[in-house]
């Protein structure tokens, strides 16, 4: 049996930071892993380039139960901690757009930095390794195809179920469980939505058109790009508010978001252009029509009646439609909850009744919105374990 301070399941991101600063603390560590390759999840995220961090990342864009269970973490290793990082390594990055910061180059970049580290670490590795089972004792004992495995403590960072063909599985579930530690309701985030096909008929053939919109749900309102798919729709603020949504619920899209339509329709009110003219200046000629099919049959401007231009902008402010669902976890890029924080500490990610055990990133109940932010927790959530075990 190989002894070791700490045994981490898991080697994505969280997991290889809580191994390479456990490592740099002098603790003796194993990386067990299941893939053959390291990293896949980083390597594919962000279209190759990874959207490593937000700069703007607080606690106010992540969900949980309890909202300030990652304020801790998240002030302890901030975006700044980890582009020092980028920069001692020598990797160039850019900001796309509202903090978010990706490689100039490569994801591989982060893979290979986060592997150098570890290795300079002394981390060792363990992959693919098949975890049978844990047993607990006086430390942990952990029974894998490759033999048996001691440790004084255990890190379980083995993510969530969002994109089961790289590997995700409800593994880190089932040994919260196993020690009696709670789990919360899990759902697919950051998830394009579905529709029932009676309501969403005239305009399933729009697929690849893009409007810029705010989307709300529940109280909750993001201003980005939607875009329509054939079977449903998708885009950064239909992903975004996915994580907000729940069956039953209804979204509201307002396709003139920061523009006062009722003004502009009135502007035209002796106008012999049709609707579908007049919005067109303003959205895609497909989807106008199609929209114009379902809700409002176009004539010319100057036989609306103030009422019914009132009624008309109200309708493209407020457009109701309600999904049937989501593609699932097969396209989601996170889970939604997970492990229960209240079992666990702020501080070390530890569960409190089992100080030596931990769980980190995306298998604890810390979802975040979309744009770097889950990456944040996964550096933030393993650096802040990593200090403990």
């Amino acid at each position: 049996m190989q002894r070791k301070d700490v045994i981490i399941i898991g080697a994505g991101a969280a997991g290889m930071m809580c191994a390479l600063t456990a490592g740099r603390r002098g603790r003796s560590v194993l990386l067990l892993d299941h893939a053959q390759r390291l990293g896949e999840k980083i390597r594919i995220s962000g279209g190759g380039r990874c959207n490593f961090t937000n700069l703007y990342a607080r606690p106010e864009n992540f969900i949980s139960r309890n909202t300030d269970f990652c304020r801790s973490a998240l002030a302890r290793f901030t975006p700044r901690n980890f582009i020092a990082m980028l920069e001692n390594h020598g990797i160039n990055y850019h900001e796309k757009k509202l903090g978010q910061l990706f490689c100039d180059d490569s994801s591989e970049q982060i893979v290979a930095l986060l592997k150098d580290e570890c290795d300079a670490s002394q981390v060792k590795w363990c992959m693919p390794c098949q975890v049978n089972t844990i047993e607990h004792a006086l430390g942990f004992t952990v029974v894998t195809n490759h033999g048996q495995f001691y440790a004084d403590s255990l890190v379980i960072a083995t993510g969530g179920l969002s994109l089961p063909k790289i590997g995700a599985s409800g593994f880190g579930y089932a040994v919260a469980r196993q020690f009696n530690i709670p789990v919360t309701s899990v759902y697919p985030a950051l998830v394009p939505l579905t529709f029932p096909a009676a309501s969403f008929s005239a305009f399933s053939d729009l697929s690849g058109i893009a409007l810029t919109v705010a989307v709300a749900c529940g109280g909750t309102e993001f201003h980005e790009n939607l875009l329509f798919t054939h079977r449903g729709l998708s885009g950064p603020a239909i992903l975004q508010i996915s994580s907000y949504w729940r069956h039953g619920m209804p979204i509201i899209i307002d396709l003139f978001p920061k523009i006062d339509i009722a003004y502009l329709l009135k502007a035209q009110r002796h106008s012999r252009a049709l609707l579908t003219t007049v919005l067109c200046g303003y959205l895609p000629q497909r989807f106008v029509e199609a929209w114009c099919r379902v809700y409002s049959a176009p004539k010319p401007m100057n036989q609306y009646s103030d009422k019914e231009l009132q009624a008309l902008a109200a309708q493209l402010h407020q457009w109701q439609m309600t999904p049937s669902g989501t593609v699932g976890y097969k396209k989601a890029e996170v889970t939604l909850g997970g492990v229960d924080t209240d079992a666990l500490s702020s501080k070390t990610m530890g569960v409190l009744a089992l100080p030596s055990l931990y769980f980190i990133g995306e298998v604890v109940d810390v979802t975040g919105q979309l744009g770097g932010f889950n990456f944040q927790w996964a550096w933030a959530s393993g650096h802040a374990a990593g200090q403990y075990v």
